[in-house]
């Protein structure tokens, strides 16, 4: 009797400074989610001899869907999905909460989840053993509010946190480095933390990525997914003013407001 199917391997595919459009594939047909540029895309899927059969999109931000409809051109028969927002063309699909993206080749499929916060139409794919974050949950960190609001962005980042520990994380920017900085300032005992900044910080020192996570990782080292921990109370009560019994979104509120202005 077979065991379950192995979990693909995501590649990243580096674009702009920090983003990356994550690959999926079986040797022939490629999926690409959040395709920033075309350019360094096309110039992967032909040194690999892919076509370019399905595209994801998680939300509207330009470096997220800027080459989508290059890449649409250039590859016909590709198909994309994304949320309902008018930010967005070139999508075949419109899909939303409990929606499944169903893929032929790479045969694939993902469900759809509804995480606003950093936008208002954002969306995370989960299948396979992969998630698909875009910028809602990073390794270590969560993205800025740009059109939701602190309630929104916890339940979402809690939701994403419930999913299966060997889930892996595969996120939208390489800032891995930078939000274990403030990690550590919030969490500074936090030995699984410390342990993976140095290493986070080898992998960057020899250019190599320091994704995917996975989940269960980011439950034991994400100061945004452990707001109800008594250390990060404690440093909120100290650097924010925040009484220690203050409830989960006023704790998350203050830890982003944190994470906005820090130098460290």
């Amino acid at each position: 009797m077979s065991g379950p199917p192995a979990t693909p391997t995501p590649t990243p595919i580096p674009v702009f400074d920090d983003n990356y459009v994550w690959a999926v594939h079986d040797g022939r047909q490629a999926l690409v989610v959040d395709p920033g540029q075309a350019g360094p895309v096309a110039h992967w899927l032909q040194t690999h001899g892919l076509a370019l059969a399905a595209i994801l999109i998680t939300h509207h931000h330009d470096d997220h869907i800027g080459g989508l409809a290059a890449l649409r051109r250039r590859w016909p028969q590709a198909l994309a999905w994304g949320p309902a927002d008018e930010r967005i063309a070139d999508l075949n699909h419109v899909v939303g909460e409990g929606d499944t993206v169903q893929v032929a080749a790479p045969a694939l499929a993902f469900q759809v989840l509804a995480v606003p916060g950093h936008t208002r139409s954002h969306l995370a794919f989960h299948g396979h053993g992969l998630l698909f974050s875009g910028d809602t949950l990073f390794s270590a960190g969560c993205g800025r509010l740009f059109e939701g609001t602190p309630a929104q962005m916890l339940a979402s980042l809690q939701r994403l946190a419930a999913l299966p520990g060997d889930t892996l994380v595969c996120c939208g920017h390489e800032y891995t480095l930078g939000n274990c900085r403030f990690a550590l300032a919030v969490e500074p005992g936090n030995a699984t933390l410390q342990d993976h900044a140095r290493q986070v910080r080898q992998w960057r020192e020899q250019d190599r990525p320091s994704l995917p996570s996975r989940i269960d990782l980011e439950r034991a080292i994400n100061p945004f997914l452990r707001v109800e921990q008594p250390a990060i109370g404690q440093w909120l009560a100290a650097h924010a003013g925040l009484a220690n019994d203050a409830d989960p979104v006023a704790a998350f509120a203050a830890l982003r407001a944190a994470k906005d202005s820090f130098r460290g």
